[in-house]
């Protein structure tokens, strides 16, 4: 099974003869043809133990676990209906390049299939695979308006993604990346952003890239207004609302950097903007 996300391409495959892998509803999109892989991950079956004697780095406080290992970094994921035991396993290379699955056997349900990349650890890895020097993923709406202008709408939980997202989805020539999670990468030509499988309410999530030509600070409000923003005070909004590797160091100092090459690189601004049609207009006469 290869999957693309974010120009990264993610090679899984199965160990087990018993052991059928499918896609997830919301990475069904991002299935592409076999290609060379930027990251390769085997899957096994077999019993896991409850504890582990490596050193935990992270610890959710909920659904999963970081350790650190010579050479490497091991998830542990859980679920409070399952046993102490975790459900999955996933042990990676330090660049996140390999790793292996490995399934809790006792927990499976033979003759089904599984998604041995269900959420989250394929954002997790993908979170972790763009720490390595390839870009960041931030909370944010991003669509493409035609062939040219790629709106990036950041801003917390309630800042007003979804409801963005929805009021383009009648445009003609729009498509909607993400309505609520979105990748930016660097190049040559400018900073690109791609849509991602984690949506919001909506659900809205496409495979496809836009080049970033404007990126504004959603806050809901009655009327429509927007003011440029420093690189300064842009920079520190869009590391708050983004989800860099914090665990590892060389990672977040390539964060900071990057964030601070997009912030040169576009126009950054706050925009209050009530939830009605006309925001369009208003968003397309400040290009």
């Amino acid at each position: 099974m290869y999957l693309q996300i974010a120009g990264l391409t993610i090679c899984v495959t199965s160990v087990e003869p018993d052991l059928a892998l499918v896609p997830g509803a919301g990475a069904a999109r991002f299935v592409v043809d076999p290609a060379p892989p930027d990251v390769r991950v085997r899957v096994v079956a077999r019993q896991l133990p409850s504890e582990v004697a490596s050193e935990r780095i992270f610890d959710s406080g909920g659904p999963w676990q970081l350790h650190r290992r010579p050479g490497g970094f091991l998830f542990r994921f859980f679920s409070s209906t399952l046993g102490p035991a975790p459900y999955q396993t996933a042990d990676f290379n330090h660049d996140f390049t390999s790793g292996e699955i490995c399934v809790h056997r006792p927990y499976l349900v033979p003759g089904h299939p599984i998604d041995p990349l269900a959420y989250p650890l394929d954002e997790l890895l993908v979170i972790n695979l763009l720490g390595q020097g390839r870009g960041l993923e931030v909370h944010g709406c991003g669509l493409v308006d035609g062939s040219e202008t790629g709106y990036l709408f950041v801003g917390q939980s309630g800042a007003g993604k979804t409801t963005m997202a929805r009021l383009w989805l009648a445009e003609p020539g729009v498509e909607i990346l993400s309505d609520d999670r979105v990748v930016l990468r660097g190049g040559d030509d400018g900073v690109w952003m791609y849509g991602t499988p984690w949506h919001g309410d909506a659900p809205l999530a496409s495979p496809r890239r836009a080049r970033l030509s404007q990126l504004s600070f959603l806050r809901q409000h009655d009327r429509h207004a927007c003011a440029a923003l420093a690189p300064s005070v842009a920079a520190a909004r869009l590391l708050a609302a983004s989800f860099p590797a914090f665990y590892d160091a060389a990672a977040l100092d390539f964060t900071l950097r990057f964030i601070e090459e997009v912030v040169r690189a576009v126009p950054a601004r706050d925009l209050a903007f009530a939830p009605v049609p006309g925001v369009i207009e208003f968003l397309r006469r400040q290009r």
